[in-house]
């Protein structure tokens, strides 16, 4: 009786320490299944997280590409510091291109991409805001320029105001400082006896006498000189004895016209001056004398005489 209870408690004891032995076994096997299981999905996480990332920067890059040309096109103005920045997006560019063509790409090589990927969108951020500056400052210009040129043009038409003011100013002193002719006779003369009587008859005539006075309240001439133009019944222009004399003059509208005789005298200012002189023709004509005088450009006086 008491051989059969110790070998059924050996028995009990080698059945326990089987399950022990079996259970020991089978945790060691389930444990190691499941450090495998964890580590298989852990690189499928990490090879979908880099597929993931790649797929974002390789996004994030195309779309930068496409801004970085939109701003090329439009940043021809850029130059030195925005020259600058250009080179270094394209650096960014490289080494993020470069970093994510890797095999066996690693946590931290992500975060680099990341940290470059993020300066590159910042640096053509800039250079996108520094092209819209660039725009508004055109903008600004040119809506000085168009200013500066109504105000050029309202100039303009105040200058030529101005001018046309002052022309008809100037003309007003020239006429002004011009002198007043008064008395003016044209005397046709024949000389008999050593005597002068004015006569009428054109084959009687022996010279012409000019007189006339001049005045002027406002000129200060010391020496002045009028110009004295006969036109003859023919229309010519009467010629002095002294041929080398006579020659042209200009008027104030710029015409040219040629004259007779010019007459130089001393003047004080507001003296009425009387001048007398006389010319002598190689014939004198049927018909009407005109006698003019001029000065500064203008006529001062005017009269006519008639032979028959």
């Amino acid at each position: 009786m008491k051989d059969t209870k110790s070998l059924l408690l050996g028995m009990l004891s080698v059945g326990l320490v089987g399950t022990w032995v079996y259970h020991l076994y089978d945790k060691t096997q389930y444990s190691k299944r499941r450090t495998e299981v964890y580590i298989k999905d852990s690189i499928a996480v990490a090879q979908g997280v880099q597929d993931s990332l790649q797929k974002r920067y390789a996004y994030a890059i195309s779309d930068l590409d496409a801004q970085l040309d939109s701003t090329k096109s439009t940043a021809g103005q850029l130059q030195g510091a925005l020259q600058t920045k250009l080179s270094e997006i394209n650096r960014l560019r490289n080494e993020i291109a470069t970093i994510l063509r890797k095999n066996n790409i690693t946590k931290e090589d992500l975060g680099m991409a990341r940290t470059k990927t993020v300066e590159l969108q910042q640096l053509i951020a800039e250079l996108q805001n520094k092209n819209t500056t660039i725009e508004e400052e055109k903008k600004q210009i040119s809506t000085v320029l168009d200013k500066v040129t109504v105000q050029v043009k309202d100039l303009e038409g105040n200058v030529q105001k101005l001018g046309q003011e002052n022309k008809v100013l100037t003309e007003k002193v020239a006429l002004a400082s011009a002198f007043v002719a008064s008395e003016l006779n044209l005397s046709p003369v024949t000389v008999k006896n050593d005597k002068e009587q004015e006569t009428t008859q054109a084959k009687k005539a022996s010279k012409l006498v000019i007189s006339f006075t001049v005045q002027n309240n406002i000129a200060e001439n010391e020496i002045a000189e009028v110009f004295v133009i006969i036109t003859q019944p023919t229309g010519s222009i009467l010629r002095n004895d002294d041929v080398w004399e006579a020659t042209t003059i200009t008027l104030q509208n710029g015409q040219r016209i040629n004259y007779t005789r010019k007459v130089r005298f001393e003047y004080q200012k507001g003296e009425a001056k009387r001048l007398i002189f006389s010319l002598n023709a190689e014939e004198y004509l049927k018909g009407t004398y005109t006698l003019q005088v001029y000065h500064n450009g203008y006529m001062i006086g005017q009269t006519m005489k008639t032979l028959k």
